[in-house]
Order: C-alpha cells, then sequence, then structure tokens
C-alpha cells in the first residue's frame, strides 16, 4: 500500500497515477475521507478516555449527590467512549479496505497506455532467417514432440488442458535450465531458496495479488491456502512483521517453486504447447533494499536478466511496460521478450518489478537505520519461466534436421550434450 502521508501531501499525484493505470479515480477522494473520519475519530475517542480517567479520580474523593452525579456522568461517558471506540474502529477498517484497492504509484517514466503502448529500450541478438537457411521452422511442440520431450495429449488427459508433460530430454533440459539460473543467480549473491507453493490468505494479499489478479489464483477454499503464481509471494512474506537492519541490506534471494495460474480470460489465447499453461516452474530473484537503493536494484535485476538470455543466445528486446499493464504492486516494470520465429513476434520471457515500499507496508517489512524504522522497498525479476524458455530455445536453436542446438552455456548441465536429437519411432 502506498504511504497515507504521501496521499495527503499530493493527493493529485495519487489520482493521476490512477488515471495512467486505468483504475478508479474516486478512490482516491473516498479514501482520502475514510482517512479524515479516522484522524478526527480517534482524536474524539483519546479526548473522551482523558476525560473519563480525569472523572474516574474524582469519584472516590466525592460523596452524597455530587458522587451520585459524578457516577451518572461516568455511565454516560463510559456509553460515548464505546461508541467513539466503534466509530474509530469502523474508520481505519474502512481505510484499510480502501487503501488495499489502490495501486502502487507509477514512476513518472514509465509509458502510459495499456498493453501494446509499451516503449522498447533495447534490442539484443541477431533473428535467423530461416527462408535463407532454406528450411520453415518448427513450432515448439512439434518440435518437441519429435524430441520425444513434451507430451500435452496426456497431460490434457490427465489434468485437462493446458497441461503438459515434460519427458525425456525435455525433463533434463528443465534441470538444466534450473540449475544453471541458480548458478547464476549464487553467483551473484542470491541465496538460494526452496519455497512453499501453499501460503496464508495475508501472504497473497500482502503481495498485491488479491486485486486485480485475484481471477487468476487457485484458491483451496476448504483449507484457506492459496497456491502461488510465482515465488515472489513467499519470498515477499520470508521477512513479514519483521524489523531488519539497514547495514544487512540488500538481502537477496533466488527462489526455485512450482507456480499456479487460472490463466481466466486467455481462452483461445496460446492454447497449442507450453507457452501459456496453469502450471510452471520457475526461478525467481527478490531484492530487499533500502528505499534509496531501489531504482538501481531494479537495473540491476534487468541486467542479471539480460545476461541470462544472452547467455542462452537468444535474440530478444527490452521493454518498459505501460501503466496499464504493471500489476497494482509494481511502480515500474522491464519485460525482457525473445523472439519467437513461428510466431513472428517478441513474446515475455522474464519481468523486473520495483514494487518500492508498496508490498513491505502490507506486510509490515521495515528497516532499522539507526533509531529510524521505516519501510524498505522490495523487487522481484523472474531469471527463468521454464516452459516459455523451452518453447524459445526449442524454436531459435532447431537446425533443418529437426535437431536442436544446445547454447554453450547449459551443455555443462546437459552433461556436455551439443545436440537434442529427434527419438526414433
Amino acid at each position: 500500500m502506498i504511504d497515507l502521508r504521501q496521499l495527503r501531501e499530493d493527493p493529485d499525484r495519487v489520482r493521476a497515477s490512477q488515471r495512467a493505470r486505468g483504475e478508479d479515480v474516486d478512490l482516491v477522494d473516498s479514501l482520502l475521507s475514510a482517512d479524515e473520519r479516522r484522524r478526527s475519530s480517534g482524536i474524539r475517542f483519546d479526548e473522551l478516555r482523558a476525560e473519563q480517567k480525569a472523572l474516574g479520580k474524582l469519584i472516590p474523593k466525592a460523596s452524597g449527590d455530587e458522587k451520585a452525579e459524578l457516577l451518572k456522568k461516568a455511565g454516560e461517558l463510559s456509553a460515548a467512549v464505546k461508541a467513539a471506540s466503534a466509530t474509530q474502529d469502523e474508520a481505519e477498517e474502512e481505510t484499510k479496505r480502501l487503501l488495499s484497492q489502490l495501486g502502487n504509484l507509477v514512476h513518472p517514466d514509465v509509458p502510459v497506455g495499456g498493453e501494446e503502448d509499451f516503449t522498447v529500450l533495447e534490442t539484443h541478438g541477431t533473428i535467423r532467417d530461416f527462408g535463407a537457411e532454406g528450411f520453415t521452422p518448427k513450432d515448439h511442440l512439434e518440435l518437441g514432440e519429435a524430441l520425444g520431450a513434451i507430451d500435452v495429449e496426456r497431460g490434457a488427459k490427465v489434468s485437462g488442458s493446458r497441461f503438459y508433460y515434460l519427458t525425456g530430454v525435455g525433463a533434463l533440459l528443465e534441470l538444466a535450465l534450473v540449475n544453471a539460473a541458480i548458478a547464476q543467480a549464487t553467483e551473484a549473491g542470491f541465496i538460494p531458496m526452496l519455497t512453499p507453493a501453499l501460503v496464508r490468505p495475508r501472504a497473497m494479499e500482502g503481495t498485491g495479488f488479491l486485486g486485480q489478479a485475484a481471477e487468476n489464483v487457485y484458491h483451496l477454499e476448504k483449507d484457506d491456502y492459496y497456491l502461488v503464481g510465482t515465488s515472489e509471494v513467499p519470498l515477499a512474506a520470508y521477512h513479514m512483521d519483521e524489523i531488519l537492519d539497514a547495514d544487512k541490506l540488500p538481502l537477496r534471494y533466488a527462489g526455485f517453486s512450482p507456480c499456479f495460474r487460472r490463466e481466466a480470460g486467455t481462452y483461445g489465447k496460446d492454447t497449442r504447447g507450453i507457452f501459456r499453461v496453469h502450471q510452471f516452474d520457475k526461478v525467481e530473484m527478490f531484492s530487499y533494499v533500502a528505499p534509496e537503493d531501489a531504482e538501481n536494484e531494479h537495473r540491476r535485476l534487468l541486467e542479471w536478466e539480460k545476461q541470462w538470455l544472452t547467455g542462452l543466445e537468444l535474440p530478444f528486446q527490452v521493454i518498459d511496460v505501460a501503466t496499464g499493464d504493471l500489476g497494482s504492486s509494481a511502480s515500474r516494470k522491464f519485460d525482457c521478450e525473445a523472439w519467437i520465429p513461428t510466431q513472428g513476434k517478441y513474446r515475455e520471457l522474464t519481468s523486473a518489478s520495483n514494487c518500492d515500499g508498496f508490498q513491505a507496508r502490507r506486510l509490515s517489512v521495515r528497516m532499522r537505520d539507526g533509531k529510524k524504522v521505516q519501510p524498505l522497498a522490495t523487487l522481484n525479476g523472474t531469471l527463468c519461466a521454464v516452459p516459455r524458455t523451452i518453447v524459445a530455445l526449442l524454436e531459435n536453436h532447431q537446425l533443418a534436421d529437426g535437431s536442436v542446438r544446445v547454447p554453450e552455456m547449459l551443455r555443462p548441465y546437459l552433461g556436455g550434450r551439443e545436440l537434442l536429437e529427434p527419438v526414433a519411432k
């Protein structure tokens, strides 16, 4: 959540942020009104309590009619205090409810607009000309089935659409990618983590995934647990309700976990193969930093993602995601999109988001610098979302005979294998 002082001091900036996101601008005024009721009711409660305490000191010293009058007044004050407390609690809850609906303040440099209004910041690598090489590229599913690597037919039989099996070299390729990603992250100073896939409501809500993203979240109602869509959730909640020493920052974690997404509202999109699925594995980078270092850390996360994709020898572009496509927690987000030959366009492979103090306030993660205690900043960045990375690798590194060249970076994690070759049927 944002800082309420920011809201009071510069409501126009908050209105502009909501407008840029395409969200409800009137929410700002409703929140300002609720916050005013919260503060005024708090003052009224304190005044009545002070009067009640002062009266309580007078009663033992009084007698006769005076004492009876004071006792009567004490009863009236007691009722007034209870009513003021209820009003204060109600205003507090209303303020929290409205505040939880407000998105993070967007960074002033973020392009305004919807999903297609991003700005391309960089382009890396060379797109292959398959026509010049004399063959038409196959898509990842055709390649994967020929390699004995992907089985979506049995995935659908067992679990339904958008599920799959990785088999043979497909399973080995996932393990290679995960181990290579964790190795890179560890070398960069991240602490590797295996995180829970089930979390309590506060963890999911605190990271901002029960607002506009709620439709894509799996909820186990009987136990009131949520299946995570990214290890960002348990990593953000790892230091929930803690105060971290400023001299211990930055704290960087690399989480590996299964991820579960309903993909609601995407039917008809990316239904072939394993590009958009309900369950996948991912290596996620997560940073806790001092607020003043958040923008620099954001750039660092992006550089680590670029290092990863360059090592995989994939052509990609970096985009500055537009305001309407940020997600409620992020103030700014950079995506790295890899070229997918059979789609003829770049598609998202990694994201790096700066959440400033938004998640930290919701999860009560703070830092102590001397005597000062304040919320810190959290950031997250995808290093390897496995299925999409496999899609990009198979399509970009395929050869005319249906085999797939293994990038040099991955070969040590695949026993030195240089090629993935079709299996005999």
